[in-house]
């Protein structure tokens, strides 16, 4: 919902393990994009999906929830990617233009509403 990312769609896979809910479902990024806690292969840095923070009365719609407020507002405290944290806290002009660039060569046209 916010720039630069909401120039474009980003596809994401949630997985959940047979052991669901008693474990956590895993959130995969599937469109690449430049952000300090999604890793090269679209891992995602979500602490409520991780075992510590894990409740199982948490429902799926809760995590895509916390997972679009992650991806909007990039939090240099939950980090995948040290380089592109530093860059987002020491040269944020020079983040956000990546971020914008990347997204305009990677993420699908956003459908209309």
């Amino acid at each position: 919902n916010n720039p630069p990312y909401n120039t474009g769609a980003f596809r994401f896979e949630l997985t959940f393990s047979p052991n669901h809910p008693l474990e956590p479902p895993c959130a995969t990024l599937r469109t690449p994009i430049y952000h300090p806690s999604v890793d090269l292969e679209g891992r995602v840095c979500q602490p409520l999906t991780t075992d510590v923070h894990w409740d199982p009365t948490t429902r799926a719609i809760q995590v895509l929830q916390d997972l679009l407020l992650q991806l909007d507002s990039p939090d240099p405290q939950r980090v995948l990617r040290p380089d592109v944290a530093r860059e987002l806290q020491e040269h944020p002009e020079e983040f956000w233009r990546r971020a914008e660039e990347h997204t305009r060569l990677h993420a699908e046209p956003r459908p209309d509403p």
